[in-house]
């Protein structure tokens, strides 16, 4: 039954998008957020959706779309030279069966970041690609969150509909996602158009961000709850009353501490000493690794190169016997760790060269969205006063996503090229609004002129 209604739900999308070619937009996002083909008991995971839905969505956009207000910007430009560079190290690289699988979905992703932004020429476009991230994401989310509620979760324990907790269903990865994206939902609960926010939208956003919040207590992730008060931070150093939202967040928080699992807690307390959690220090122990990998071999490994690192490191615990309790050290041998962190898998994978291009991307993308939000926050004309406030949701999700990301090897996901698309797409789309109104404002001139002369 399972397996008829994702068939019937996909075949109805593609059916609409032949009169409405951005709704394969919609399915893409959709395939390439929640997996669909994962769920599935033997129809979709035996045939590649994600792809067909990629070439669907791209097939479309040449075929029927109107491309006569696309732009290509430097940072489309960027993303096909990290593509091409992670071409080149899969060729070369270390272990190259395991790179090509990884390869096998990364090329997808970004090409999809690269095309995303010739489609979003319509504010309503860029909404509707915003509300599809969120909605896909929430049916994730939402299962958990409320899972959260009833039994309380655990780590590796909480259940997010497959077994396999790879892509959005790990739990670090959900939670950093998740907390990533309730900026966009506010925005949506006070700006969307395409669900106008009365009290039904505005009750549906503020519990999907509680279900958000509930992500890293369910799953357990610590990186969830650095991402929660990074949001906090985000959130205080916006608001105009600073000095009681403060004091209001530090009350919440240390009121929630008695309803909050124990294990939750526990878990916590391991973030101020990585020695004490084996995790935390593998982690640790990769990424020094990393750095001296990089050092042999400049421009990197390959995809999933990590797979022949050997390390030793000391962990400390404690034990409990005859004697007492007690804090002992010993000595941890380890082999072929994943890197934990975006930022050292794109080192270790990519080197120096494919790192800098990634990092230069990110950061473009920050200055831009912060030059739009400035430029545009005392606009409150019915055409832009959406802009800034949006912007800033991007730029706060940005921000909450990659200092995620600095503990869960995120780099190459499809929903962070998604976010960045959504960026460049703003970025376009308000560029060529202020060159149509410069032309008018010429011609207009002109008429005025010509009218005076005659």
């Amino acid at each position: 039954m399972r397996d008829l209604f994702f068939i019937a739900f996909l075949g109805l999308f593609g059916l609409m998008g032949l009169r409405r070619p951005f709704l394969l937009v919609a399915v893409y996002a959709y395939i390439d957020i929640v997996s669909p083909q994962r769920l599935s008991y033997f129809l979709l995971n035996s045939i590649p959706i994600s792809a067909i839905a990629f070439a669907m969505m791209v097939g479309a956009w040449l075929l029927v779309d109107d491309k006569k207000d696309c732009r290509f910007s430097a940072r489309q430009g960027l993303m096909l030279l990290l593509l091409a560079w992670c071409g080149y190290t899969t060729l070369t690289a270390d272990f190259p069966v395991e790179a090509l699988t990884k390869w096998n979905w990364v090329w997808k992703a970004i090409i999809a970041g690269v095309f995303l932004p010739l489609v979003l020429r319509t504010r309503l476009r860029i909404e509707a690609l915003a509300l599809f991230m969120v909605l896909c994401a929430s049916t994730i989310i939402i299962n958990g969150g409320m899972k959260t509620a009833l039994s309380g979760g655990g780590y590796g324990v909480l259940n997010l509909m497959v077994e396999n907790n790879s892509g959005l269903y790990e739990g670090s990865i959900i939670s950093c996602v998740a907390i990533s994206l309730i900026p966009l939902i506010l925005w949506l609960s006070k700006h969307g158009t395409v669900f106008p926010p009365d009290w039904r939208v505005k009750t549906f956003c503020y519990c999907l961000c509680l279900a958000c919040l509930l992500m890293p207590v369910g799953t357990e992730a610590r990186t969830g709850l650095v991402c929660i008060v990074i949001l906090a931070g985000l959130m205080l150093m916006r608001s105009k009353r600073k000095f009681v939202y403060g004091p209001l967040m530090l009350l919440a928080a240390l009121i929630s501490i008695p309803f909050l699992p124990a294990s939750f807690t526990q878990r916590m307390q391991t973030i101020e000493n990585h020695q004490g959690d084996e995790s935390a220090s593998t982690r640790v122990a990769v990424w020094m690794w990393t750095l001296d990998y990089v050092k042999e071999h400049p421009g990197g490994g390959g995809f999933d190169n990590y797979l022949q690192n050997s390390f030793t490191y000391f962990a400390q615990g404690t034990v409990t016997d005859g004697g007492g309790t007690r804090v002992e050290r010993r000595l941890v041998t380890d082999r072929g760790r994943a890197y934990h962190s975006a930022y050292f898998e794109l080192l270790g994978e990519q080197g120096y060269f494919g790192f800098a291009v990634w990092a230069l991307l990110h950061l473009i993308c920050f200055i831009r969205t912060e030059a739009i939000r400035r430029v545009y926050r005392k606009r409150d004309g019915p055409d832009d006063a959406w802009v800034a406030p949006f912007a800033l949701a991007l730029q706060q999700g940005h921000i909450i996503y990659m200092i995620g990301s600095l503990f869960v090897g995120i780099a190459y996901q499809p929903f962070i090229f998604m976010m960045l698309a959504l960026q460049i797409g703003l970025d376009t789309y308000l560029s060529r609004k202020r060159k149509t109104a410069a032309k008018q404002q010429l011609d207009r001139a002109i008429a005025l002129g010509n009218g005076a002369i005659a």
